[in-house]
């Protein structure tokens, strides 16, 4: 499809990637929904948690929400997303991957960015127990929004009920983000993921100190070292590179089947030049490529409650 044009203006202040990735990842407030929690177990007995929120009405449609890097099913994008289309006629599921509940996962594995496996569990659990639901929309940001796009890329085929997918700003290319990452501009994002996840890698030594020692853990002071040490090896890849060529969605985009839109701002620090996938975009009739020049990282913000990429997301959606 050709690139969309955008309208994305946003104020002065906003116009700043940086300004706009932080206020809307610290600042920005949580939209007040219920959530209900429903813990399914896995093929490999471990569990996932989805929280669910409604619509006032029975509906027949759903949208499925993938959170980032450390994130979880109460991040204000992921609620504010929730609302929106709630607001709209569809129920939603946060899914949490595991570890990210608030509880620590079963098993040695947790999750990555390319865990398919995973989400395709969800997405029968929901067409075999939920299975009013046959207009499914799935909607992933950041590293959910990579888990997204390699799904609906991957060989097996997608349900029929899931009609569109939406993600937003992704690192296509897992490696050439890495190498953004550590860039000096965004040490201070850098050192608070791996904080989060050497803590992360603290949990799984007491559960497995067989598997993972503690001197590992403190010589793994980089992104890179964490997925070289831990997030390729406890999921079966050889080392991270080996990770990130598998796992990146770019190589995948071209064999998506369903209408699928991709926004990323061209201000995000996190993204480097070949997680912009115009080449992909032009060539596959269903994929939708939208690059405003600004947004930052999961920002987007607009005066009042709904942001630029969630307006967007559900324009999207309600057109398919």
């Amino acid at each position: 499809m050709p690139i969309l044009n955008t309208y994305y203006d946003p104020p002065l202040i906003f116009k700043n990637g940086h300004v706009s990735t932080v206020y809307s990842g610290l600042f920005r407030k949580g939209a007040k929904i219920e959530q209900k929690r429903e813990r399914i177990t896995l093929s490999d007995s471990d569990f996932i948690d989805l929280d669910w929120s409604f619509a006032k009405k029975k509906t027949n449609k759903l949208i499925i929400l993938l959170h980032g890097l450390e994130g979880n099913a109460q991040r204000a994008y992921i609620t504010r997303s929730a609302k929106l289309f709630n607001d709209h006629e569809y129920d939603a599921i946060a899914m949490n991957y595991r570890s990210c509940s608030g509880e620590p996962n079963r098993l040695y594995r947790s999750y990555n960015a390319g865990a398919t496996d995973d989400l395709r569990e969800v997405v029968a659990h929901v067409l075999t127990n939920h299975p009013k639901y046959d207009h499914i929309i799935m909607k992933g940001f950041s590293l959910g929004g990579n888990m997204l796009l390699k799904y609906l890329g991957e060989s097996i085929r997608v349900p029929k009920e899931v009609k569109a997918g939406i993600a937003i700003s992704v690192p296509c290319s897992l490696h050439g983000s890495l190498q953004q990452m550590n860039r000096l501009e965004n040490r201070l994002y850098t050192n608070r993921f791996i904080k989060h996840l050497q803590e992360k890698l603290m949990e799984k030594h007491k559960a497995f100190p067989s598997l993972l020692s503690l001197e590992d853990i403190k010589k793994a002071d980089t992104l890179f070292k964490i997925d070289d040490l831990y997030s390729s090896k406890a999921h079966g890849f050889k080392d991270a590179l080996d990770y990130y060529k598998k796992c990146s969605s770019l190589q995948f985009l071209r064999y998506i089947k369903i209408p699928t839109l991709v926004i990323n701002s061209l201000n995000d620090s996190f993204l480097s030049k070949d997680c912009y996938p115009i080449k992909e975009a032009e060539e596959n009739d269903d994929l939708y490529l939208e690059m405003p020049k600004y947004g930052g990282h999961v920002g987007f913000f607009e005066f009042g409650q709904i942001y630029h990429s969630e307006a967007q997301a559900l324009s999207f959606a309600t057109s398919v």
